[in-house]
C-alpha cells in the first residue's frame, strides 16, 4: 500500500484532529490538543531535518565522478609544518611547483580527506618570491558521486609557463582535529589528546623531496608512531626538543598516505564555538559604534569520570594548577572601548573587571564564567562595549561616500587559541545608507544586505550580514573594510520622525483635552 510522505501524513493527522466530530466531547478535546501539540512538534522536527539535510551553508563547484586532477606539475621540494601549540593544528606547506607539461597551467588541486575538508579554514596562498602577488580564492571542487577525495583549487596570478618553477606558502587551520585520550578523567588529572594525520603532505602531483616537521607544545609525549627510516637512513621521525620531524623522504607519488598518531599532553581546555553572532551598529548622530558578540561555547575536553567536586575546586585555585577546565576569558578591547557589558542566559554576570587604557596598550576585559567549563560542558553569554566612532569611519572628500574600517573578529585571546565553526557579522548602518560594499580577507562564504528595525525607524537600517566558517582565533586584527553612501538629508530622517511623533502625541493629548466628557442633565 502506498504511503504519504511524513511531511503530508502530518497534515493528514492535523486535519483530522480538526473535525467537528472530534470536538463533542470534553475529553476528546484535551486528547486533540495534545496530538496537536505532538504534530506541531514532528512538522517543526521534519523542517528541521530538511534544513540539516540541505546544508546552504556550503557551496562547491562539482566535477565528474571520474575527475582526477591532470598530471601537469611536480614538486621539487616541499616542507610543511605543523604547529600544534593551540588546540587546533595550524598547518604550512612551503613548496615549489614546476610545470612538466608543455602548455602553460593554472590551475592547481589541493586534495583532503572527504571527512576532513569541511573543517579546513583560513586557507591562504602567497607566492614566496612575489608577495605582492594577488591569487584568487580558493574555491572547493567537489565530486557528483561519493569520493574519499575532495579538492581545493588554486588558480594562479598568471599561467605557469613550461620547465617554469613557482614556490607556493600555503596556511590552513584545521578545526575539531584533537581528540582527548582517556576520554574522561579526574577532576585534577593531567589531558592528554591524540591526532592521527598524514606522513606525507596530501598531494595530488609526484613529490620528490619533502618532509613534515611537528611543533609540539610539551616534551610529555607518551606515544608516537615510528615509520622506520627516513631517506637519510635516521629514524623516522627526528626528535629535537619539542619538534618532531617525520622525513624527508624520497620520491612520493600522487595520493599517497601513511597515517601516524601522536599522543601528548595538553592540559588546556579545547574551546569550540559552534556559534557567534558579532553584531556593529553604527550611529552616526550619536558619533558611536557599538559592538555586541555572542557566543555558543563548549569544551569539546576529557569529560569528568566523577561529579564535579566545588570544594576541590576551590582547595586546587590557591596553586592555580594547569587544568583543562576554562576558568577566565580575556578580551583585549581597542583604546578607548568604554561601557562593557557580559550577561549569560540567567542575567547580568557581575564576575568581570575591565581595565580601560587610554595609552598605546589595548583596554583588557577579563570574564569569568559562573561555572569553570569542564570537557563537555556548555556556556552561551555574550559581551559588548562601545567606542568612539571617528576612530573608525571617514568621509570621502567628494561625494556622499563613507569608509567603515572594523576589525572582522575580536573576541578573546586565549594561550590555548579559539575555534568558530559559524561566525555571522552583521554592519547595522544608519538609515538611509545605500550603494554598500565590503573587503574583506577572511573568506566570506554568503553575504547580504537586509534591512534592520528598531526604535524610530520609518523603512529600516541597511544591514549587510557576513558568514564565515571555520574561523579561528589567529583571524583577530585582520580588518573589515565597508564603503557606503549616506546622503546629507538622510542624516535628519530620524530628528523629523521624533519631531513628529511628539507633535503627533501633543496633538492627541490636545484634542482629548477638548472633548467634553461631563454628565450633564437629563432634558
Amino acid at each position: 500500500e502506498a504511503t504519504l510522505p511524513p511531511k503530508l501524513e502530518s497534515y493528514r493527522l492535523l486535519w483530522m484532529l480538526l473535525l467537528p466530530q472530534k470536538l463533542t466531547n470534553p475529553y476528546n478535546i484535551m486528547r486533540s490538543l495534545s496530538l496537536l501539540a505532538g504534530c506541531a512538534a514532528a512538522l517543526l522536527s521534519f523542517a528541521n531535518a530538511e534544513a540539516n539535510l540541505s546544508n546552504p551553508d556550503v557551496s562547491k563547484q562539482m566535477l565528474s565522478g571520474t575527475f582526477e586532477p591532470p598530471q601537469v606539475f611536480q614538486h621539487t621540494n616541499l616542507v610543511r609544518t605543523v604547529n600544534l601549540e593551540k588546540e587546533y593544528p595550524r598547518e604550512t606547506i612551503n613548496v615549489v611547483v614546476e610545470n612538466i607539461d608543455s602548455k602553460p597551467q593554472q590551475d592547481y588541486y589541493l586534495p583532503f580527506p572527504q571527512d576532513l575538508i569541511a573543517r579546513v579554514g583560513g586557507l591562504d596562498v602567497k607566492d614566496k618570491n612575489k608577495p605582492d602577488a594577488i591569487f584568487p580564492s580558493p574555491e572547493i571542487v567537489g565530486i557528483d558521486t561519493y569520493s574519499p577525495i575532495e579538492y581545493y583549487r588554486i588558480k594562479f596570478p598568471s599561467p605557469l609557463a613550461p620547465k617554469e618553477k613557482i614556490t607556493l606558502s600555503i596556511t590552513y587551520s584545521i578545526l575539531s582535529a584533537l581528540n582527548p585520550l582517556p576520554a574522561s578523567i579526574n577532576q585534577a588529572d593531567k589531558q592528554y589528546v591524540q591526532i592521527t594525520l598524514n606522513a606525507y603532505t596530501n598531494s595530488a602531483y609526484k613529490t620528490m623531496k619533502q618532509k613534515t616537521k611537528l611543533k609540539m607544545p610539551t616534551s610529555d609525549i607518551p606515544e608516537y608512531t615510528v615509520v622506520g627510516t627516513n631517506a637519510e637512513g635516521q629514524e623516522d621521525p627526528v626528535k629535537q626538543g619539542v619538534t618532531f620531524t617525520y622525513g624527508p623522504y624520497g620520491e612520493v607519488p600522487a595520493g599517497a598516505n601513511q597515517p601516524v598518531s601522536l599522543r601528548y599532553e595538553f592540559t588546556k581546555p579545547l574551546l569550540h564555538a559552534t556559534l557567534v553572532e558579532r553584531d556593529i551598529e553604527v550611529s552616526h548622530w550619536g558619533g558611536n559604534i557599538a559592538t555586541e558578540e555572542r557566543y555558543w561555547l563548549e569544551n569539546r575536553g576529557a569529560t569528568l569520570k566523577n561529579q564535579f567536586s566545588r570544594v576541590q575546586w576551590q582547595q586546587t585555585q590557591y596553586f592555580n594548577p594547569p587544568t583543562s577546565a576554562l576558568k577566565e576569558l580575556e578580551y583585549p578591547l581597542i583604546i578607548g572601548s568604554a561601557n562593557p557589558y557580559f550577561v549569560d542566559d540567567i542575567g547580568n554576570v557581575s564576575t568581570s573587571r575591565f581595565r580601560p587604557r587610554n595609552t598605546p596598550k589595548e583596554a583588557l576585559l577579563q570574564l569569568k564564567p559562573r561555572y569553570p567549563l569542564f570537557g563537555g560542558w556548555k556556556y552561551s553569554f555574550k559581551v559588548g562595549w562601545d567606542n568612539d566612532l571617528k576612530n573608525f569611519l571617514r568621509k570621502l572628500k567628494t561625494g556622499d561616500g563613507y569608509v567603515l574600517k572594523v576589525p572582522f573578529l575580536e573576541g578573546p585571546k586565549q594561550p590555548e587559541g579559539l575555534e568558530i565553526e559559524k561566525l555571522t557579522v552583521r554592519i547595522i548602518l544608519p538609515e538611509g545608507a545605500t550603494n554598500i560594499k565590503f573587503e574583506s580577507k577572511i573568506p566570506i562564504i554568503s553575504s547580504e544586505v537586509s534591512t534592520h528595525r528598531t526604535f524610530m525607524d520609518t523603512v529600516g537600517r541597511s544591514t549587510l550580514k557576513l558568514t564565515a566558517l571555520n574561523v579561528v582565533d589567529d583571524f583577530r586584527g585582520k580588518d573589515l573594510v565597508v564603503t557606503y553612501d549616506y546622503p546629507f538629508l538622510a542624516g535628519f530622517r530620524k530628528p523629523i520622525v521624533i519631531f513628529s511623533s511628539l507633535m503627533g502625541t501633543f496633538g492627541v493629548a490636545y484634542l482629548i483635552s477638548r472633548l467634553d466628557v461631563s454628565i450633564g442633565r437629563k432634558a
